[in-house]
């Protein structure tokens, strides 16, 4: 396993452009099956990625890649099983069943993979698809689901703005016959890219402002199409974070700044300087951090969970308390015992930690939990006096294309070990 040596107290500064977004190129991978050629521009090259494409393989598609443009080729001769070893490689797997479903009228998948964050169950995948007429059968740990003819379009209201269930849903949908309306939609902005890449293959889907998805069921969908995956917000935040922690000052371009309105305003209370253009944010850390009163995840527009680990790694260094809430996922919080390590002081009671920020940190062997917490480590060692260790990177770079590589261009000093 591969480590990564972290030498601190150097700042980050410069300009970078963002990858694409790992959370929108998985479920849009999955969504080639639907046609038979798609050039997908601005896809990350990451494990995760890397894992999709192999699923893809293995149900007998060809997968290329040129540079960060990844072309799919899906022929007639497609099949409908994912082996439990390729399901495992990643939790988002599970959205590979709507599209085997739709393509193949039958699927036949194990139970996904990836991060332990506790329970992330797909209860309201299952029993959506059962609405739309899926036959499902548990048989050994394997989900059996068939379909009598073909799916129907229904009215479904989602317990919770699943990502992953809405993802599923409208990859049943489109083929669907009649009209699916999905109420308490997730309106993440990799929602919003999966549909805008079914829509260019021929589907008919209307988001509406109050998470309503209405998709009309069509004949046919379209054998070609070229797009391109929106920019990666997360790592975005992540970068930003790694400046503000270090007092650097650095240009991130090829993002969205609309896609963080629930993030930049933390910086800014932070007391960093935080200006934004069209594809681009810049940020200036400041001398010394301030506290953030209430960090509270939630779905889009809220807060995203999947910036709580960074940003949990700035507040260490600020002078004064911070609160983080944790409504998404139960735990969390495993990268916390872990910046303790570096001199952190962190109390964490159930779904709250609060977090007591200290003058300095330092370095450590530490140990990535999962893909964002292994993200907060290192930007917690990039500001830590020392030389930290931080082991079990493949969590990372599920997540983050050549982190090493970027940090280094930006002035901090990290070597794979």
């Amino acid at each position: 396993m591969a480590n990564f040596l972290i030498e601190g107290e150097n700042r980050i500064g410069g300009e970078l452009p963002i990858h694409g977004a790992k959370n929108a190129a998985l479920p849009i991978l999955a969504a080639a099956l639907l046609t038979r050629r798609s050039v997908l521009h601005n896809c990350p090259d990451l494990s995760d990625v890397r894992a999709a494409a192999h699923i893809l393989e293995h149900l007998g598609c060809t997968v290329q890649r040129e540079g960060d443009t990844v072309i799919v080729e899906s022929d007639d001769g497609v099949y409908c099983d994912i082996p439990d070893g390729l399901m495992r490689e990643m939790r988002s797997s599970v959205v590979f069943l709507g599209a085997i479903l739709t393509r193949c009228g039958r699927a036949r998948v194990s139970f996904p993979g990836g991060c332990e964050l506790g329970p992330r169950p797909i209860d309201i995948h299952l029993a959506s698809l059962e609405r739309m007429g899926v036959n499902i059968k548990e048989d050994h740990g394997d989900l059996d689901c068939t379909i009598d003819g073909k799916m129907v379009g229904t009215e479904l209201n989602l317990p919770f703005p699943s990502v992953g269930a809405t993802e599923n849903i409208l990859l049943a949908a489109v083929l669907a016959e009649g009209t699916t309306v999905i109420h308490n939609a997730a309106r993440e902005p990799e929602i919003q890219d999966l549909a805008g890449f079914l829509t260019a293959i021929g589907a008919k889907i209307h988001l509406k402002n109050d998470g309503t998805i209405v998709v009309e069921g069509v004949e046919t969908l379209l054998p070609e199409v070229e797009y391109r995956v929106i920019p990666d917000r997360i790592a975005t935040a992540t970068y930003l974070c790694a400046a503000a922690a270090t007092g650097g000052e650095l240009l991130v371009t090829k993002t969205e700044p609309e896609y963080l309105a629930a993030v930049l305003p933390m910086f800014e209370e932070m007391g960093c300087q935080v200006k934004t253009g069209p594809d681009l944010i810049y940020l200036k850390g400041p001398r010394r951090l301030r506290p953030v009163r209430m960090v509270r995840t939630m779905p889009y527009p809220g807060f995203p969970t999947d910036a709580q680990a960074p940003f949990m790694a700035l507040s260490t260094l600020a002078q004064g308390t911070s609160v983080f809430v944790e409504n998404i996922f139960e735990s969390r919080y495993k990268h916390a015992a872990e910046l303790m390590r570096m001199g952190a002081r962190i109390k964490v009671e159930g779904r709250v930690a609060v977090v007591e920020g200290v003058p300095a940190l330092h370095s450590a062997q530490v140990r990535c939990t999962d893909l964002r917490g292994g993200a907060a480590l290192c930007i917690a060692a990039l500001a830590a006096a020392g030389v930290s260790r931080v082991s079990d990177i493949a969590h990372i770079e599920r997540g983050y294309e050549r982190l090493e590589e970027h940090l280094s261009s930006l002035g901090a000093k990290i070597t794979r070990e």
